[in-house]
């Protein structure tokens, strides 16, 4: 069958974030509302997703929709790292099934790619990191 072909369009980096843990870096300059890339993993329920996620601190999953699940823990795509701000340059997008990253501004090389994580597992537990002027304090 061969090789999925890269679905990556931008080179994407991953290095220490300031805002949690490992983050994903902008290795190129990315024009503003291009598509950076994809984040691919095992699809599973959200049923699943939902036990998995009680056991971890640091999750990778995305819901596709109100069914299924992919959990990108196992993943190479760098995008997985893609972590949480109040103030994003990026959106993920879920399209035929496909967690898609655009983004939102021109990106330069080195910066850190964010996404608003929107409304999570922590359920606005956990506190945020992403520094921004409006950052609401948790995710």
């Amino acid at each position: 069958m061969g090789t999925p072909a890269n679905p990556q369009k931008f080179a994407v980096s991953v290095a220490p974030s300031r805002i949690d843990g490992t983050g994903a870096f902008a290795a190129e300059a990315i024009p503003a509302k291009r598509k950076i890339g994809e984040i691919r993993g095992e699809t599973i329920s959200v049923h699943e997703a939902w036990e998995r996620a009680k056991k971890l601190e640091r999750i990778m999953i995305v819901e596709v929709n109100e069914r299924r699940a992919v959990d990108a823990s196992r993943s190479a795509d760098p995008l997985r790292f893609t972590n949480h701000s109040c103030s994003p340059n990026a959106v993920l997008r879920i399209r035929q099934g496909r967690i898609e990253i655009y983004a939102m501004r021109a990106i330069e090389v080195g910066e850190e790619i964010t996404c608003d994580y929107g409304e999570t597992h922590h359920a606005g537990q956990r506190p945020c990191g992403c520094g921004a002027p409006n950052c609401r304090g948790a995710i």
